[in-house]
Protein backbone atom coordinates (compact mmCIF):
# COMPACT_ATOMS: atom_id res chain seq x y z
CA UNK A 1 0.00 0.00 0.00
CA UNK A 2 1.08 2.96 -1.08
CA UNK A 3 1.81 6.16 1.58
CA UNK A 4 2.87 9.60 1.54
CA UNK A 5 4.69 8.93 4.54
CA UNK A 6 6.91 6.66 2.90
CA UNK A 7 10.18 5.39 4.45
CA UNK A 8 13.16 7.78 4.06
CA UNK A 9 16.76 8.03 5.81
CA UNK A 10 17.16 10.62 7.99
CA UNK A 11 18.99 13.74 6.71
CA UNK A 12 21.93 15.62 8.08
CA UNK A 13 21.61 19.06 9.87
CA UNK A 14 20.81 21.35 7.13
CA UNK A 15 24.10 23.32 8.98
CA UNK A 16 26.10 21.01 7.95
CA UNK A 17 24.80 20.39 5.01
CA UNK A 18 27.27 21.04 2.09
CA UNK A 19 25.90 22.86 -1.13
CA UNK A 20 26.92 21.04 -4.48
CA UNK A 21 26.81 22.09 -7.87
CA UNK A 22 22.84 21.62 -7.94
CA UNK A 23 22.86 23.77 -4.91
CA UNK A 24 24.30 26.93 -6.52
CA UNK A 25 22.14 26.27 -10.14
CA UNK A 26 18.88 26.45 -7.76
CA UNK A 27 20.12 29.38 -5.76
CA UNK A 28 18.74 32.29 -8.25
CA UNK A 29 15.34 30.20 -9.21
CA UNK A 30 14.53 30.08 -5.28
CA UNK A 31 15.79 34.10 -4.74
CA UNK A 32 14.10 35.20 -7.60
CA UNK A 33 10.82 33.35 -6.60
CA UNK A 34 10.93 34.45 -2.78
CA UNK A 35 12.06 37.86 -4.19
CA UNK A 36 9.07 38.36 -6.84
CA UNK A 37 6.64 36.88 -4.21
CA UNK A 38 7.56 39.08 -1.24
CA UNK A 39 7.44 42.08 -3.83
CA UNK A 40 4.09 41.44 -4.88
CA UNK A 41 2.80 41.01 -1.47
CA UNK A 42 3.89 44.18 -0.16
CA UNK A 43 2.03 46.27 -2.66
CA UNK A 44 -1.39 44.28 -1.82
CA UNK A 45 -1.04 46.30 1.24
CA UNK A 46 -1.02 49.59 0.94
CA UNK A 47 -3.25 52.68 1.79
CA UNK A 48 -6.72 52.80 -0.19
CA UNK A 49 -9.43 54.60 -0.14
CA UNK A 50 -12.96 53.57 -2.02
CA UNK A 51 -13.55 56.65 -4.91
CA UNK A 52 -9.71 56.63 -4.88
CA UNK A 53 -8.92 56.05 -9.15
CA UNK A 54 -7.42 53.28 -9.44
CA UNK A 55 -5.78 53.51 -13.08
CA UNK A 56 -4.28 50.66 -15.81
CA UNK A 57 -2.44 51.64 -18.06
CA UNK A 58 -2.30 49.64 -21.59
CA UNK A 59 1.81 49.96 -21.59
CA UNK A 60 3.16 46.00 -21.96
CA UNK A 61 6.25 46.91 -20.01
CA UNK A 62 3.84 46.81 -17.09
CA UNK A 63 2.83 43.81 -18.04
CA UNK A 64 5.55 41.64 -16.08
CA UNK A 65 4.12 43.21 -12.73
CA UNK A 66 0.37 42.67 -13.22
CA UNK A 67 1.30 39.29 -14.18
CA UNK A 68 3.03 38.59 -11.05
CA UNK A 69 0.57 40.43 -9.19
CA UNK A 70 -2.67 37.91 -10.73
CA UNK A 71 -0.52 34.60 -10.15
CA UNK A 72 0.28 35.84 -7.01
CA UNK A 73 -3.93 36.51 -6.06
CA UNK A 74 -4.61 32.64 -7.91
CA UNK A 75 -1.75 30.79 -5.91
CA UNK A 76 -3.46 32.41 -2.46
CA UNK A 77 -6.73 31.31 -3.70
CA UNK A 78 -5.59 28.02 -5.09
CA UNK A 79 -4.25 27.55 -1.51
CA UNK A 80 -7.44 28.15 0.36
CA UNK A 81 -9.09 26.08 -1.93
CA UNK A 82 -7.01 23.06 -1.49
CA UNK A 83 -7.32 23.39 2.39
CA UNK A 84 -11.33 23.70 1.99
CA UNK A 85 -11.39 20.52 -0.16
CA UNK A 86 -9.45 18.88 2.46
CA UNK A 87 -12.37 19.69 5.22
CA UNK A 88 -15.37 19.74 2.76
CA UNK A 89 -14.59 15.87 1.00
CA UNK A 90 -13.63 14.70 4.18
CA UNK A 91 -16.85 15.26 6.09
CA UNK A 92 -19.08 14.66 2.54
CA UNK A 93 -17.02 10.80 1.93
CA UNK A 94 -17.05 9.63 5.78
CA UNK A 95 -20.29 11.40 7.25
CA UNK A 96 -23.34 10.24 5.31
CA UNK A 97 -25.39 12.74 7.61
CA UNK A 98 -23.22 15.40 6.41
CA UNK A 99 -22.85 14.40 2.76
CA UNK A 100 -26.97 15.00 2.66
CA UNK A 101 -26.08 18.51 3.03
CA UNK A 102 -22.79 19.59 1.12
CA UNK A 103 -23.41 17.45 -2.05
CA UNK A 104 -26.15 19.38 -2.42
CA UNK A 105 -24.58 22.82 -1.65
CA UNK A 106 -21.61 22.08 -4.03
CA UNK A 107 -23.98 22.09 -6.73
CA UNK A 108 -25.48 25.23 -5.41
CA UNK A 109 -21.96 26.74 -4.93
CA UNK A 110 -20.55 25.64 -8.36
CA UNK A 111 -23.67 27.30 -10.15
CA UNK A 112 -23.88 30.26 -8.24
CA UNK A 113 -22.32 32.84 -10.56
CA UNK A 114 -19.19 34.88 -9.71
CA UNK A 115 -21.04 38.16 -9.66
CA UNK A 116 -23.17 36.90 -7.05
CA UNK A 117 -19.88 36.13 -4.62
CA UNK A 118 -18.71 38.84 -5.42
CA UNK A 119 -21.64 41.33 -4.78
CA UNK A 120 -21.75 39.32 -1.20
CA UNK A 121 -18.32 39.44 -0.42
CA UNK A 122 -16.83 43.04 -1.53
CA UNK A 123 -18.36 45.17 1.15
CA UNK A 124 -17.64 42.97 3.89
CA UNK A 125 -13.78 42.88 2.86
CA UNK A 126 -13.25 46.28 2.46
CA UNK A 127 -14.97 47.04 6.11
CA UNK A 128 -13.01 44.24 7.50
CA UNK A 129 -9.34 46.43 6.23
CA UNK A 130 -10.63 49.99 6.50
CA UNK A 131 -8.32 52.17 4.20
CA UNK A 132 -6.31 49.77 2.67
CA UNK A 133 -6.07 48.08 -0.44
CA UNK A 134 -5.97 44.64 1.10
CA UNK A 135 -10.14 44.04 1.42
CA UNK A 136 -10.23 44.71 -2.01
CA UNK A 137 -7.51 42.02 -2.79
CA UNK A 138 -9.27 39.51 -0.50
CA UNK A 139 -12.28 40.01 -2.23
CA UNK A 140 -10.80 39.07 -5.45
CA UNK A 141 -8.57 36.65 -3.81
CA UNK A 142 -12.11 35.39 -2.72
CA UNK A 143 -14.03 35.41 -6.23
CA UNK A 144 -10.74 33.60 -7.72
CA UNK A 145 -11.50 30.93 -5.35
CA UNK A 146 -15.01 30.39 -5.72
CA UNK A 147 -13.77 29.32 -9.51
CA UNK A 148 -11.30 26.99 -8.04
CA UNK A 149 -12.52 25.43 -5.17
CA UNK A 150 -15.93 23.43 -6.16
CA UNK A 151 -13.95 21.16 -9.06
CA UNK A 152 -11.07 20.04 -6.52
CA UNK A 153 -13.18 19.32 -3.79
CA UNK A 154 -15.67 17.09 -5.70
CA UNK A 155 -12.42 15.55 -7.24
CA UNK A 156 -11.15 14.84 -3.73
CA UNK A 157 -14.91 13.72 -2.78
CA UNK A 158 -15.02 11.04 -5.84
CA UNK A 159 -11.53 9.51 -4.81
CA UNK A 160 -12.39 9.24 -1.94
CA UNK A 161 -15.96 7.03 -2.24
CA UNK A 162 -13.86 4.86 -4.90
CA UNK A 163 -10.79 3.49 -3.34
CA UNK A 164 -10.39 -0.31 -3.80
CA UNK A 165 -11.36 -2.64 -1.58
CA UNK A 166 -8.22 -3.78 -1.32
CA UNK A 167 -6.80 -1.03 0.33
CA UNK A 168 -9.73 -0.49 2.69
CA UNK A 169 -9.26 -3.89 3.75
CA UNK A 170 -5.53 -3.29 4.09
CA UNK A 171 -6.12 0.31 5.87
CA UNK A 172 -8.92 -2.22 8.42
CA UNK A 173 -5.73 -4.91 9.12
CA UNK A 174 -3.13 -1.87 9.88
CA UNK A 175 -5.90 -0.51 12.32
CA UNK A 176 -5.48 3.49 10.81
CA UNK A 177 -6.79 5.75 12.41
CA UNK A 178 -8.82 8.55 10.65
CA UNK A 179 -6.31 11.01 10.72
CA UNK A 180 -3.47 8.10 9.55
CA UNK A 181 -6.28 7.05 7.11
CA UNK A 182 -6.37 10.02 5.29
CA UNK A 183 -2.58 10.71 5.30
CA UNK A 184 -1.48 7.29 4.17
CA UNK A 185 -4.27 5.78 2.13
CA UNK A 186 -7.30 8.42 0.73
CA UNK A 187 -4.83 11.47 0.08
CA UNK A 188 -2.22 9.38 -1.81
CA UNK A 189 -4.83 7.97 -3.99
CA UNK A 190 -6.82 10.67 -4.99
CA UNK A 191 -3.21 12.84 -5.34
CA UNK A 192 -3.11 12.69 -9.04
CA UNK A 193 -6.78 13.51 -10.03
CA UNK A 194 -6.46 16.20 -7.13
CA UNK A 195 -2.98 17.57 -9.09
CA UNK A 196 -4.83 17.91 -12.47
CA UNK A 197 -7.81 19.45 -10.57
CA UNK A 198 -5.62 21.97 -9.50
CA UNK A 199 -4.11 22.58 -13.05
CA UNK A 200 -7.97 23.22 -14.19
CA UNK A 201 -8.73 25.17 -11.17
CA UNK A 202 -6.28 27.21 -11.98
CA UNK A 203 -7.37 28.08 -15.74
CA UNK A 204 -11.21 28.22 -14.09
CA UNK A 205 -9.24 31.51 -12.13
CA UNK A 206 -8.13 33.15 -15.28
CA UNK A 207 -10.87 32.11 -17.19
CA UNK A 208 -12.81 34.52 -15.17
CA UNK A 209 -10.07 36.98 -13.69
CA UNK A 210 -11.32 39.85 -15.31
CA UNK A 211 -14.60 39.52 -13.03
CA UNK A 212 -12.37 38.78 -10.28
CA UNK A 213 -9.79 42.11 -10.71
CA UNK A 214 -12.40 44.68 -12.20
CA UNK A 215 -14.86 45.26 -8.97
CA UNK A 216 -17.55 47.88 -9.11
CA UNK A 217 -18.83 48.76 -4.63
CA UNK A 218 -20.18 51.82 -4.10
CA UNK A 219 -20.82 53.22 -7.84
CA UNK A 220 -17.37 52.72 -8.00
CA UNK A 221 -15.24 50.97 -10.47
CA UNK A 222 -12.08 49.78 -8.35
CA UNK A 223 -8.83 47.71 -11.26
CA UNK A 224 -6.36 46.23 -9.35
CA UNK A 225 -3.21 46.02 -11.38
CA UNK A 226 -3.48 42.70 -13.19
CA UNK A 227 -4.19 40.80 -16.47
CA UNK A 228 -7.79 40.53 -16.00
CA UNK A 229 -8.37 44.36 -14.94
CA UNK A 230 -5.72 44.80 -18.20
CA UNK A 231 -8.03 42.85 -20.49
CA UNK A 232 -10.73 44.68 -19.10
CA UNK A 233 -9.15 48.08 -20.18
CA UNK A 234 -8.41 46.78 -22.98
CA UNK A 235 -12.05 45.76 -24.33
CA UNK A 236 -13.44 49.03 -23.09
CA UNK A 237 -10.48 50.80 -25.48
CA UNK A 238 -11.20 48.27 -28.53
CA UNK A 239 -7.29 47.59 -28.12
CA UNK A 240 -6.44 44.75 -30.57
CA UNK A 241 -2.97 45.37 -29.49
CA UNK A 242 -3.34 45.57 -25.84
CA UNK A 243 -5.20 41.77 -26.70
CA UNK A 244 -2.46 40.54 -28.32
CA UNK A 245 -0.04 41.33 -25.31
CA UNK A 246 -2.28 39.73 -22.62
CA UNK A 247 -2.66 36.69 -24.55
CA UNK A 248 1.32 36.44 -24.70
CA UNK A 249 1.41 37.55 -20.60
CA UNK A 250 -0.58 34.95 -20.51
CA UNK A 251 1.44 32.22 -22.04
CA UNK A 252 4.43 33.18 -20.29
CA UNK A 253 2.98 32.76 -17.36
CA UNK A 254 1.27 29.77 -17.39
CA UNK A 255 4.32 28.14 -19.07
CA UNK A 256 6.38 29.33 -15.84
CA UNK A 257 4.47 28.10 -13.29
CA UNK A 258 3.75 25.24 -15.26
CA UNK A 259 7.22 24.39 -15.01
CA UNK A 260 8.33 25.70 -11.70
CA UNK A 261 5.27 24.32 -9.66
CA UNK A 262 2.74 21.81 -11.71
CA UNK A 263 5.31 19.28 -13.63
CA UNK A 264 7.35 18.87 -10.55
CA UNK A 265 4.29 17.42 -8.32
CA UNK A 266 2.89 15.56 -10.82
CA UNK A 267 6.28 14.01 -11.22
CA UNK A 268 6.25 13.50 -7.89
CA UNK A 269 2.79 12.05 -7.84
CA UNK A 270 3.75 9.80 -10.16
CA UNK A 271 4.73 7.08 -6.57
CA UNK A 272 0.98 7.23 -5.80
CA UNK A 273 -0.09 5.31 -8.66
CA UNK A 274 -1.83 2.04 -8.06
CA UNK A 275 0.09 -0.15 -9.33
CA UNK A 276 3.23 -2.32 -9.01
CA UNK A 277 5.12 -0.92 -11.90
CA UNK A 278 5.01 2.29 -13.72
CA UNK A 279 6.37 0.65 -16.88
CA UNK A 280 6.69 4.05 -19.40
CA UNK A 281 4.30 6.08 -17.46
CA UNK A 282 6.49 8.12 -15.22
CA UNK A 283 6.13 11.93 -15.52
CA UNK A 284 9.54 13.74 -15.71
CA UNK A 285 10.26 17.49 -14.36
CA UNK A 286 14.08 19.31 -14.65
CA UNK A 287 12.98 20.81 -11.56
CA UNK A 288 12.08 17.72 -9.70
CA UNK A 289 15.94 16.47 -10.90
CA UNK A 290 17.40 19.16 -9.56
CA UNK A 291 15.89 19.08 -6.41
CA UNK A 292 16.69 15.39 -6.08
CA UNK A 293 20.35 16.32 -6.85
CA UNK A 294 20.53 18.83 -4.38
CA UNK A 295 22.00 18.13 -0.86
CA UNK A 296 20.76 21.22 0.65
CA UNK A 297 16.92 20.07 -0.83
CA UNK A 298 17.24 16.71 0.05
CA UNK A 299 18.19 17.67 3.48
CA UNK A 300 15.19 20.09 4.06
CA UNK A 301 12.83 17.46 2.68
CA UNK A 302 14.14 14.95 5.30
CA UNK A 303 13.68 17.00 8.18
CA UNK A 304 10.16 18.00 6.69
CA UNK A 305 9.00 14.32 6.34
CA UNK A 306 10.35 13.69 9.24
CA UNK A 307 8.30 15.85 11.21
CA UNK A 308 5.28 14.94 9.14
CA UNK A 309 5.81 11.73 10.04
CA UNK A 310 5.92 12.29 13.90
CA UNK A 311 2.85 14.41 13.27
CA UNK A 312 0.83 11.03 12.94
CA UNK A 313 1.29 10.21 16.34
CA UNK A 314 -0.31 13.83 17.07
CA UNK A 315 -3.78 11.60 16.55
CA UNK A 316 -5.58 8.60 16.35
CA UNK A 317 -3.77 6.22 19.39
CA UNK A 318 -5.03 2.70 20.05
CA UNK A 319 -7.61 3.94 21.42
CA UNK A 320 -9.30 5.78 18.47
CA UNK A 321 -8.30 3.14 16.45
CA UNK A 322 -10.76 0.42 18.94
CA UNK A 323 -13.38 2.63 18.45
CA UNK A 324 -13.09 3.79 14.79
CA UNK A 325 -11.33 0.78 12.86
CA UNK A 326 -10.38 1.80 9.35
CA UNK A 327 -10.75 5.48 9.98
CA UNK A 328 -14.97 5.39 9.00
CA UNK A 329 -17.36 7.26 11.18
CA UNK A 330 -19.10 4.95 13.52
CA UNK A 331 -22.29 4.24 12.24
CA UNK A 332 -25.26 6.96 13.79
CA UNK A 333 -28.34 5.68 15.71
CA UNK A 334 -31.15 4.89 13.33
CA UNK A 335 -33.35 7.89 15.44
CA UNK A 336 -31.09 10.68 15.10
CA UNK A 337 -30.65 9.98 11.56
CA UNK A 338 -34.54 9.91 10.51
CA UNK A 339 -34.44 13.62 13.28
CA UNK A 340 -31.47 15.05 10.45
CA UNK A 341 -33.72 14.01 7.42
CA UNK A 342 -36.89 15.52 9.37
CA UNK A 343 -34.77 18.36 10.28
CA UNK A 344 -33.45 18.68 6.29
CA UNK A 345 -36.91 18.58 5.32
CA UNK A 346 -38.02 21.09 7.17
CA UNK A 347 -35.39 23.48 6.27
CA UNK A 348 -36.27 23.02 2.96
CA UNK A 349 -40.08 23.30 3.19
CA UNK A 350 -39.09 26.57 5.16
CA UNK A 351 -36.73 27.81 2.10
CA UNK A 352 -39.37 26.93 -0.16
CA UNK A 353 -42.12 29.19 1.91
CA UNK A 354 -39.86 31.84 1.68
CA UNK A 355 -39.36 31.66 -2.05
CA UNK A 356 -42.59 31.85 -2.30
CA UNK A 357 -43.30 34.78 -0.31
CA UNK A 358 -40.68 36.73 -2.15
CA UNK A 359 -41.57 35.79 -5.67
CA UNK A 360 -45.38 36.89 -4.81
CA UNK A 361 -44.91 40.36 -2.85
CA UNK A 362 -41.46 41.41 -4.87
CA UNK A 363 -40.77 39.70 -8.61
CA UNK A 364 -44.42 37.88 -9.63
CA UNK A 365 -45.34 34.64 -11.17
CA UNK A 366 -45.24 36.25 -14.58
CA UNK A 367 -41.16 37.30 -14.19
CA UNK A 368 -40.32 33.98 -12.66
CA UNK A 369 -42.38 32.24 -15.80
CA UNK A 370 -39.97 34.14 -17.98
CA UNK A 371 -37.07 33.65 -16.19
CA UNK A 372 -38.02 29.86 -15.46
CA UNK A 373 -38.24 29.37 -19.88
CA UNK A 374 -34.77 31.22 -20.01
CA UNK A 375 -33.44 28.77 -18.20
CA UNK A 376 -34.66 25.95 -20.08
CA UNK A 377 -32.91 27.59 -23.07
CA UNK A 378 -29.59 27.44 -21.15
CA UNK A 379 -30.15 24.12 -20.30
CA UNK A 380 -30.91 22.65 -23.63
CA UNK A 381 -27.28 24.49 -24.79
CA UNK A 382 -25.47 23.13 -21.41
CA UNK A 383 -26.59 19.36 -22.48
CA UNK A 384 -25.61 19.87 -26.04
CA UNK A 385 -22.59 21.17 -25.87
CA UNK A 386 -21.34 18.75 -22.73
CA UNK A 387 -22.53 15.86 -25.30
CA UNK A 388 -20.67 17.19 -27.80
CA UNK A 389 -17.44 17.72 -25.67
CA UNK A 390 -17.67 14.40 -24.06
CA UNK A 391 -17.93 12.48 -27.89
CA UNK A 392 -14.29 14.47 -28.91
CA UNK A 393 -12.34 15.02 -25.52
CA UNK A 394 -13.03 11.23 -23.88
CA UNK A 395 -10.93 9.21 -26.28
CA UNK A 396 -8.36 12.24 -27.00
CA UNK A 397 -8.06 12.37 -23.42
CA UNK A 398 -7.39 8.01 -22.87
CA UNK A 399 -5.02 8.75 -25.38
CA UNK A 400 -3.30 11.08 -24.14
CA UNK A 401 -3.65 9.69 -20.82
CA UNK A 402 -1.77 6.40 -21.31
CA UNK A 403 1.16 8.63 -23.36
CA UNK A 404 2.86 10.58 -20.71
CA UNK A 405 5.46 12.01 -23.12
CA UNK A 406 2.98 13.37 -25.09
CA UNK A 407 0.58 13.67 -21.71
CA UNK A 408 3.59 16.47 -20.63
CA UNK A 409 4.46 18.35 -23.79
CA UNK A 410 0.15 19.06 -23.76
CA UNK A 411 -0.40 20.05 -20.51
CA UNK A 412 1.21 23.30 -20.95
CA UNK A 413 -0.61 23.74 -24.27
CA UNK A 414 -4.09 22.25 -22.27
CA UNK A 415 -3.48 24.67 -19.48
CA UNK A 416 -3.41 27.92 -21.78
CA UNK A 417 -6.27 26.40 -23.97
CA UNK A 418 -7.97 26.46 -20.76
CA UNK A 419 -7.37 29.34 -18.75
CA UNK A 420 -8.26 31.69 -22.09
CA UNK A 421 -10.55 34.23 -20.96
CA UNK A 422 -13.95 34.33 -23.13
CA UNK A 423 -13.51 37.73 -22.76
CA UNK A 424 -10.57 37.55 -25.29
CA UNK A 425 -12.40 35.94 -28.47
CA UNK A 426 -15.04 38.72 -27.90
CA UNK A 427 -13.22 41.32 -31.35
CA UNK A 428 -13.14 37.82 -33.02
CA UNK A 429 -16.89 36.85 -32.49
CA UNK A 430 -18.50 40.30 -32.91
CA UNK A 431 -17.00 41.17 -35.84
CA UNK A 432 -17.90 37.23 -37.41
CA UNK A 433 -21.59 37.52 -36.48
CA UNK A 434 -21.83 41.12 -37.26
CA UNK A 435 -20.63 40.57 -40.50
CA UNK A 436 -22.24 37.43 -41.75
CA UNK A 437 -25.62 38.26 -40.46
CA UNK A 438 -25.60 34.74 -37.51
CA UNK A 439 -28.45 34.07 -34.65
CA UNK A 440 -26.62 34.87 -31.63
CA UNK A 441 -29.01 32.27 -29.48
CA UNK A 442 -26.64 29.66 -31.84
CA UNK A 443 -23.60 31.07 -32.36
CA UNK A 444 -22.59 32.34 -28.89
CA UNK A 445 -22.96 28.99 -27.80
CA UNK A 446 -19.94 27.41 -28.12
CA UNK A 447 -18.54 30.03 -25.84
CA UNK A 448 -20.58 28.40 -22.92
CA UNK A 449 -18.40 25.48 -23.21
CA UNK A 450 -15.05 26.59 -24.29
CA UNK A 451 -13.80 27.42 -20.88
CA UNK A 452 -14.97 24.32 -19.13
CA UNK A 453 -14.72 21.50 -21.71
CA UNK A 454 -11.43 21.04 -20.34
CA UNK A 455 -12.65 19.75 -17.15
CA UNK A 456 -13.49 16.89 -19.11
CA UNK A 457 -10.15 16.57 -20.79
CA UNK A 458 -8.27 17.16 -17.24
CA UNK A 459 -10.37 14.93 -15.31
CA UNK A 460 -10.06 12.28 -18.10
CA UNK A 461 -6.67 12.16 -18.91
CA UNK A 462 -5.72 11.98 -14.75
CA UNK A 463 -8.33 8.79 -14.89
CA UNK A 464 -6.23 6.82 -17.96
CA UNK A 465 -2.79 8.20 -16.68
CA UNK A 466 -3.61 6.25 -13.43
CA UNK A 467 -4.59 2.94 -15.52
CA UNK A 468 -2.30 0.17 -13.83
CA UNK A 469 -0.05 -1.11 -15.99
CA UNK A 470 -0.67 -4.34 -15.56
CA UNK A 471 -4.00 -4.35 -16.54
CA UNK A 472 -2.90 -2.92 -19.87
CA UNK A 473 -0.66 -5.34 -20.19
CA UNK A 474 -3.49 -8.13 -19.70
CA UNK A 475 -5.59 -6.76 -22.10
CA UNK A 476 -2.71 -7.08 -24.57
CA UNK A 477 -2.06 -10.64 -23.81
CA UNK A 478 -5.74 -11.17 -23.97
CA UNK A 479 -5.85 -10.01 -27.64
CA UNK A 480 -8.49 -7.59 -26.67
CA UNK A 481 -8.50 -4.85 -29.91
CA UNK A 482 -10.11 -1.97 -31.07
CA UNK A 483 -13.97 -0.87 -29.13
CA UNK A 484 -13.78 -4.18 -27.09
CA UNK A 485 -10.80 -2.80 -25.88
CA UNK A 486 -12.55 0.57 -25.18
CA UNK A 487 -15.14 -0.92 -23.75
CA UNK A 488 -13.87 -3.49 -21.31
CA UNK A 489 -10.77 -1.66 -20.30
CA UNK A 490 -10.53 1.72 -21.04
CA UNK A 491 -14.35 3.54 -20.93
CA UNK A 492 -15.18 1.69 -16.89
CA UNK A 493 -11.30 2.96 -15.77
CA UNK A 494 -12.14 6.65 -16.78
CA UNK A 495 -15.65 6.59 -16.39
CA UNK A 496 -15.47 8.24 -12.84
CA UNK A 497 -12.86 10.54 -13.67
CA UNK A 498 -15.52 11.39 -16.79
CA UNK A 499 -18.27 11.60 -14.53
CA UNK A 500 -16.61 14.27 -12.05
CA UNK A 501 -15.13 16.36 -15.07
CA UNK A 502 -18.55 16.59 -16.59
CA UNK A 503 -20.16 17.47 -13.48
CA UNK A 504 -17.83 20.22 -13.19
CA UNK A 505 -18.39 21.45 -16.68
CA UNK A 506 -21.83 21.70 -16.56
CA UNK A 507 -21.93 23.35 -13.45
CA UNK A 508 -18.97 25.83 -15.14
CA UNK A 509 -21.23 26.17 -18.19
CA UNK A 510 -24.05 27.24 -16.37
CA UNK A 511 -21.85 30.35 -14.66
CA UNK A 512 -19.96 30.46 -18.06
CA UNK A 513 -23.11 31.71 -19.40
CA UNK A 514 -23.33 34.79 -17.98
CA UNK A 515 -20.16 36.14 -20.08
CA UNK A 516 -21.09 33.64 -22.99
CA UNK A 517 -24.73 35.21 -24.00
CA UNK A 518 -24.14 38.70 -23.42
CA UNK A 519 -21.20 39.77 -25.35
CA UNK A 520 -19.57 43.32 -25.68
CA UNK A 521 -16.42 45.20 -27.71
CA UNK A 522 -16.62 48.41 -27.19
CA UNK A 523 -19.81 49.64 -28.05
CA UNK A 524 -21.32 46.91 -29.95
CA UNK A 525 -23.05 44.12 -27.80
CA UNK A 526 -24.27 40.56 -28.64
CA UNK A 527 -27.55 39.33 -26.62
CA UNK A 528 -28.36 35.29 -26.73
CA UNK A 529 -32.00 34.71 -25.26
CA UNK A 530 -31.44 32.61 -21.98
CA UNK A 531 -30.30 32.69 -18.30
CA UNK A 532 -26.76 34.33 -18.14
CA UNK A 533 -27.55 36.94 -20.10
CA UNK A 534 -30.63 37.43 -17.90
CA UNK A 535 -28.40 37.93 -14.84
CA UNK A 536 -25.65 40.41 -16.73
CA UNK A 537 -28.34 42.74 -17.93
CA UNK A 538 -30.06 42.64 -14.35
CA UNK A 539 -26.55 43.04 -12.82
CA UNK A 540 -25.80 46.12 -15.12
CA UNK A 541 -28.90 47.82 -14.23
CA UNK A 542 -28.36 47.10 -10.65
CA UNK A 543 -31.70 45.41 -10.21
CA UNK A 544 -31.03 43.04 -7.38
CA UNK A 545 -34.44 41.34 -6.72
CA UNK A 546 -34.30 40.20 -10.14
CA UNK A 547 -30.24 39.07 -10.13
CA UNK A 548 -31.16 37.23 -7.15
CA UNK A 549 -34.21 35.45 -9.18
CA UNK A 550 -32.04 34.66 -11.63
CA UNK A 551 -29.57 33.12 -9.64
CA UNK A 552 -31.96 31.51 -7.79
CA UNK A 553 -33.59 29.80 -10.52
CA UNK A 554 -30.21 29.09 -12.29
CA UNK A 555 -29.18 27.22 -8.87
CA UNK A 556 -32.55 25.23 -8.68
CA UNK A 557 -31.75 24.06 -12.41
CA UNK A 558 -28.38 22.42 -11.40
CA UNK A 559 -29.48 20.91 -8.33
CA UNK A 560 -32.38 19.04 -10.29
CA UNK A 561 -30.16 18.12 -12.94
CA UNK A 562 -26.91 16.76 -10.70
CA UNK A 563 -29.47 14.91 -8.51
CA UNK A 564 -31.50 13.46 -11.67
CA UNK A 565 -28.84 12.77 -14.07
CA UNK A 566 -25.03 13.20 -12.84
CA UNK A 567 -26.04 12.32 -9.57
CA UNK A 568 -27.18 8.59 -10.82
CA UNK A 569 -23.80 8.58 -13.23
CA UNK A 570 -21.71 9.33 -10.14
CA UNK A 571 -23.41 6.12 -8.10
CA UNK A 572 -23.26 3.89 -11.38
CA UNK A 573 -19.28 5.06 -11.38
CA UNK A 574 -18.98 4.49 -7.69
CA UNK A 575 -20.51 1.06 -7.67
CA UNK A 576 -18.64 -0.16 -10.63
CA UNK A 577 -15.42 0.81 -9.52
CA UNK A 578 -15.69 -1.71 -6.44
Amino acid sequence: MFSVFSPRRTGTSLLATTPNRWDWALLPIVLAVLAAVAFGAMQMSRPFIVGQPTPITLDPLELPYYLLRTILRMFLALGCALLFSFVFATLAAKYRAAEKVLIPLLDVLQSVPILGFQAIAIAPFIALFPGNLLGVECAAIFAIFTSQAWNMAFSLYQSMKTIPPELNEAARVFRLSGWQRFWRLELPFATPGLLWNMMMSMSGGWFFLVAAEAVSVANQDIKLPGIGAYIAVAIAQESGRAIFWAIGAMLAGIILYDQLFFRPLLAWADKFRFEESQGDTAQKSWLLDWGRRSAFVRAVTDRFWSQMRKALGWFGGPRTQRRAGAGQAAAPDARWGRLWDAALLLAGVAATLQFFFYVHSVVGWREVAHVAGLGLITLARVLVLIALASIVWVPISVWIGLRPAYSQKVQAVAQFLAAFPVNLMFPLVVYVLATYHLSPNVWLSPLMVFGTQWYILFNVVAGASTLPNELRLASENLGLRGWLKWKRVYLPAVFPSFVTGAITASGGSWNASIVAEYVTWGKTSLVADGLGSYIKQMTDAGDFHRIALGIGVMCVFVMLLNRFFWRRLYVLAEDRSK
